[in-house]
């Protein structure tokens, strides 16, 4: 089989009933990445995504508009698809489910499984209002939790004690739309039964998600997997099902059918047959979502997809939710941010930056913290890597006619250095440990800055007769910039194209690292990337701070927010757990203290850890191997496993380590240091951060 791959890639499709934000943008611009570096590489690689336009919540703000829900998800794709393009996120194609493709493909599936035997009908209680003339999903209803006696908690789960429940069981409901009491009423529902398909289902799950989700997923399988309930009561706005008037399917069906829809209606486009896509087996089919959405993707989707013999994903990949300086985001504290807030006040480059320093394709959560956002983007992205070009540039085009010369050994081993990470960097951006990449280029960047500073150009081009050497220097570090722009071309698309038009070249793929520039001219240097002032941040929080009577914590709305609809009813023996009441915060008291002379006998290095991998029959350890620079290896054992189930995400980390602490036997061999890491005081479980500064072996000082 030839090298060349073919490729299907979706993201979540984003919900019409509100705007993209900077939550959101954690998912699109990662797949964004890896789109643009299977690009880079020469695979054929589509990607598609779709406004996810139906359900209750569309139908009821359409009608408070006095529009029709056509005009109103019209108005949300010109807007969605308009934040994405300005955050350089290139969709193949960007759809909507509200599709003759989506609804020929629903009905197509359905049928599928209903001739299978998939499909029952059970009859269920749910609340309904005279008023509205409608059954009221669980978000459209409040009142008292039927476990701890809270108020004016919604009809699926209490934000209080964390209890689910039925919104039929909750006391004095009240209908958020209209304020009404509503009564209970039976409804027949139809049901897409799952425990056909248990044994398929549980092989399936390790086989395409990572082993925390695999192993989450299938604490499930031990009891039979009910029915998920998959349609809705007039009125609704959605698909009528065939052969089942007044029931139209719950949006949780025809949304990732949106992602077939999407593809079909880019092949049709692009004279394309969907099977040699899809269905081929030799396509690579792979879905980026957040967490809170894996039950549908790893659980219903490929039980439908099977029942009607699709294709199921290649994998699915799962990420964690953002937050912002730590915390939550929060409207009244102005880290609630939509995409064209932020676009009205910043780059989306300083953002898409940063997005790759935090992303390390996992499903921990990332953190926005704004003041390290503005000193890496100033320090890194403009003060180590663009500055290169414009010293560069600029001092090639004043003073020497604008033309690179030829390398000398040292410059052309310091390109050499640069094009030698190549393999090393396809590899973190094909895992998706994309915050790799930055460090990896950093390292480059610094190499480049030194010999730059070392060299003393702006010295040297005072004098006629070192007048060659400046050039020679001039060169080596344009071509190392050249190399470090190919690297960041899938995190900052048009910053390396801006970077090829300097260089006379076409936008660049992975091919043109191993191409060095000598006796060639350049162009006029176009600035590239500016510093970001701490006021332009300032001023963007201040622009997302809500109202006093908007005001109210918000978090990372979750892509099944829209409709939890779900409710018991849509529920299996896998439904997903209840968020926790936040706990108190114990911190335990010190054990003893120790003097700074106790303290200064550490010898505290930095390593690169260079493989991690499980400690068979331990539940808590891991062996990790480190690349100590002058040191050599060490061997390190560490009890984190419960914070890194998937130990490949540390492989590259740099971490600290203590270097002369002396070596335990272990029953499992010899630990030869111990290795520094940061987490929640007394949380089981969490996630700990490996404390690093740059560069293997390097005494921290």
């Amino acid at each position: 089989m030839s090298d060349k791959r073919r490729i299907v890639v979706t993201s979540a499709l984003p919900y019409a009933n509100g705007d993209i934000h900077l939550g959101h943008l954690v998912e699109y611009i990662q797949t964004d990445f890896w789109v643009r570096f299977q690009k880079m590489r020469g695979h054929e690689c589509v990607y598609v995504c779709a406004d996810d336009t139906h359900g209750t919540p569309v139908m009821i703000r359409a009608r408070a508009e006095g529009i029709t829900p056509e005009q109103l998800i019209a108005r949300s794709h010109e807007a969605h698809l308009k934040d994405f393009t300005d955050f350089e996120v290139a969709f193949d194609n960007y759809y909507t489910t509200n599709s003759p493709e989506n609804k020929e493909l629903s009905e197509r599936i359905f049928a599928a499984a209903e001739k299978g035997g998939c499909i029952t009908a059970k009859s269920s209680p749910q609340l309904y209002c005279a008023h509205c003339g409608m059954f009221l999903p669980d978000r459209y209803v409040k009142g008292t939790c039927p476990k701890c006696g809270s108020e004016n908690q919604y009809g699926d789960s209490c934000d209080k004690c964390g209890a689910t429940y039925g919104a039929e069981e909750l006391g004095h409901p009240v209908c958020t739309t209209c304020g009404a009491t509503p009564e209970v009423r039976d409804s027949e529902h139809l049901y897409f039964e799952l425990e056909p398909q248990h044994e398929y289902l549980e092989k399936w799950i390790p086989a395409h998600t990572t082993s925390d989700i695999s192993n989450k997923l299938l604490e499930w399988f031990k009891e039979p997997l009910r029915g998920w309930c998959i349609s809705r009561d007039a009125p609704y706005f959605g698909f009528e099902i065939p052969g089942h008037p007044g029931k139209f399917f719950y949006v949780w069906v025809d949304a990732p059918i949106g992602y077939i829809a999407s593809l079909s209606n880019w092949c049709a486009a692009h004279g394309e047959k969907l099977e040699d896509w899809w269905d081929n087996p030799d396509a690579e089919l792979y879905h980026f979502i957040g967490k809170d959405i894996i039950r549908f993707h790893c659980l219903f989707w490929p039980g439908m997809l099977h029942s009607a013999g699709f294709k199921t994903p290649t994998k699915v990949f799962v990420h964690g939710f953002l937050t912002v300086n730590g915390e939550k985001m929060s409207k009244s504290k102005g880290t609630f941010v939509n995409a064209r807030t932020y676009l009205d006040h910043l780059p989306a480059s300083a953002l898409r930056y940063y997005y790759a320093c935090k992303l390390g394709g996992t499903t921990d959560d990332m953190d926005l913290n704004l003041q390290d956002f503005v000193t890496r983007v100033n320090s890194d992205m403009v003060g180590k890597i663009t500055n290169l070009a414009s010293r560069g540039a600029q001092m090639l085009n004043k003073s020497l006619g604008g033309r690179l010369g030829a390398l000398d050994e040292e410059g052309r081993k310091l390109v050499e250095f640069a094009q030698s990470r190549a393999d090393a960097i396809a590899a973190h951006y094909e895992a998706r440990r994309f915050s790799q990449v930055p460090v990896e280029v950093a390292k480059i960047a610094d190499a480049a800055n030194e010999y730059f500073d070392r060299r003393e150009p702006w010295k040297t081009v005072k004098v006629p007769e070192s007048a060659e050497m400046t050039r020679t220097t001039l060169t080596t570090v344009l071509n190392v910039f050249r190399i470090l722009a190919i690297y960041l071309r899938p995190i900052l698309p048009s910053y390396a194209d801006k970077a090829a038009a300097l260089f006379g070249e076409q936008p660049y793929t992975w091919a043109d690292l191993a191409k060095t520039l000598e006796n060639a001219p350049i162009g006029a240097y176009t600035y590239l990337a500016t510093r970001i002032d701490a006021k332009q941040v300032e001023a963007m929080v201040e622009k997302a701070k809500a109202k006093p009577a908007e005001s109210g914590e918000v978090a990372h709305e979750s892509r099944a927010s829209k409709n939890k609809g779900a409710s018991r009813a849509g529920a299996t023996a896998a439904e997903t757990a209840a968020p926790h009441a936040d706990a108190q915060e114990r911190v335990p008291p010190l054990k003893s203290e120790i003097a700074f002379p106790d303290f200064e006998k550490l010898d505290l290095r930095v390593g690169t850890v260079v493989s991690c991998e499980i400690v068979p029959k331990s539940s808590k350890l891991l062996k990790i191997v480190l690349d100590a620079g002058a040191l050599g290896t060490r061997t390190i054992f560490s009890g984190i496993r419960g914070a890194y189930p998937d130990p490949a995400a540390l492989v590259g980390k740099e971490v600290v380590f203590v270097a002369n602490l002396a070596p335990r036997k272990m029953s499992v061999g010899v630990s030869e240091g111990m290795i520094l890491f940061a987490g929640e005081p007394g949380v089981s479980g969490g996630v700990l951060t490996p404390l690093a500064t740059a560069g293997a072996g390097t005494p921290c000082t």
